[in-house]
């Protein structure tokens, strides 16, 4: 991976113990970090984040190499992984620090974004209108230690069991299919 061409997205999609614990199986990424991004609370913690009252959604920052991956393939990863019709929850988790959410840096992947969402959604893979966010990107601030690769420490954690692992299942066969994940 050529460190010196490497890029950021950040977004939110639900809980970031799935979306973070499958980016980092991807190709061409170099490190998915789970934090919090678009609030007014500087240096938040997990509970605070969890009130709803930050203004935090739960995102995952994405270290990349454009010539591994594109950001085109990290959006359809995105949109794989969560379902971007529901309002400011992913299945039983409820609240606006579950919304859909992409972080865009400039008007460049802003517009990228946009065709993203006009794709995925043109695609059917989720019945109904997409609300995800666009949001321009301000500042992300890292999760505590314990949520960075939370899932692959605590598999048999009952939500991580009951909810992230069936996710996590069904990504692998399909991007593993694909030929997009690392060698594991």
């Amino acid at each position: 991976m050529d460190n010196n061409n490497l890029e950021q997205i950040t977004f939110g999609g639900g809980c970031f113990w799935c979306v973070e614990s499958c980016f980092n199986m991807l190709k061409g990424v170099k490190s998915a970090i789970s934090g919090y991004s678009g609030g007014h609370k500087d240096n938040p913690t997990y509970q605070e984040v969890c009130t709803g009252e930050t203004g935090h959604a739960e995102v995952v920052q994405i270290t990349y190499d454009p010539a591994v991956i594109s950001y085109e393939q990290l959006m359809d990863v995105f949109f794989f992984l969560h379902d971007p019709t529901q309002l400011n929850r992913q299945g039983n988790d409820i609240g606006t620090q579950y919304r859909s959410v992409i972080y865009y840096k400039d008007a460049a992947e802003k517009a990228k974004a946009e065709e993203a969402i006009k794709v995925s959604q043109e695609s059917g893979r989720w019945a109904g209108i997409y609300v995800t966010e666009l949001t321009q990107f301000e500042k992300f601030w890292p999760a505590e230690q314990y949520h960075q690769g939370y899932y692959n420490e605590n598999p048999t954690q009952p939500y991580c069991s009951a909810v992230v692992g069936p996710k996590i299942q069904k990504f692998k066969k399909h991007y593993g299919e694909l030929g997009m994940l690392n060698e594991q």
